[in-house]
């Protein structure tokens, strides 16, 4: 099975700049994408549902253009058994950030994770975000494995962004956001690409400023994880730094069974 997932930053936007030749070469089975900004009224019915897919979107409620997911997904051959949007906490509910697919031999989650750069009020709100999903995973887990991609929004470790250091005290490293994955990691949920790659140097986003993308000077802030069950079924998992059109860089897994 193979999924991908990508942070479009505007999925109008994308669509301009190449997103289906890209789409139609992937060949997925399932491709999730964070940030959309777009209600699925303002799509057109072609691109709602490209040959051979069909779509779910889950558009923000409480702000017109801001956040949101989509996933497509190949029908009939991938389609899920069932499909629902956001968390079951209340409070992390209402932006779009979470479109959650049950497949016959695991749940699929596509989550845009909150930004937490603005205060300390809206840091609370990611890592409580974290937290929320965490717990609902974990009941989920316990009747089938869990395969989660999406824009975390945190850099795990050194390795995973180019200038650690300067960015020790800006929110998507800070130490107490590392430590969520730390304890995520530590029930037992396996970062894919580093199962492959455990080298430097491998991001999926670059401010637009100071030329970092063609300097490489990028953070690693998207992941797929799969629980440790599905660790025989992952066959490969990779970056693909290369694809233009948003400030973040596709991802893809593949997976057997």
């Amino acid at each position: 099975m193979l999924l991908y997932s990508w942070n479009v930053n505007g999925f109008r936007a994308v669509a301009k700049k190449g997103f289906w030749d890209w789409f139609n070469e992937t060949r997925a089975d399932v491709v999730s994408l964070q940030e959309t900004k777009a209600h699925p009224d303002q799509i057109a019915e072609p691109e709602k549902y490209p040959d051979g897919y069909a779509s779910h979107w889950n558009a923000c409620k409480t702000k017109k253009g801001y956040s949101g997911t989509c996933v497509f997904f190949r029908d009939p051959q991938a389609a899920p058994l069932t499909i629902s949007e956001g968390l079951p906490d209340a409070a992390y509910q209402g932006e779009g950030r979470c479109i959650h697919l049950e497949y016959e031999k695991f749940h699929f989650f596509n989550i845009y994770f909150p930004n937490g750069q603005k205060d300390d009020e809206r840091l609370a709100y990611k890592l409580g975000y974290y937290d929320a999903f965490l717990a609902y995973a974990e009941q989920l887990r316990k009747s089938k494995p869990i395969v989660v991609c999406g824009d975390f929004n945190t850099a795990h470790k050194e390795i995973d962004l180019a200038r650690p250091k300067e960015n020790r005290e800006t929110s998507g490293f800070l130490p107490i956001e590392c430590a969520w994955l730390d304890t995520f990691t530590n029930h037992g949920y396996l970062d894919t690409f580093r199962l492959f790659e455990p080298g430097p140097d491998h991001y999926t986003w670059w401010t637009y400023r100071f030329g970092a993308r063609e300097r490489n000077v990028g953070w690693r802030i998207d992941y797929f994880f799969v629980s440790k069950e599905l660790r025989p079924n992952v066959k490969r998992a990779w970056i693909e730094s290369d694809v233009m059109g948003s400030d973040h860089c596709p991802l893809g897994l593949e997976l057997e069974f």
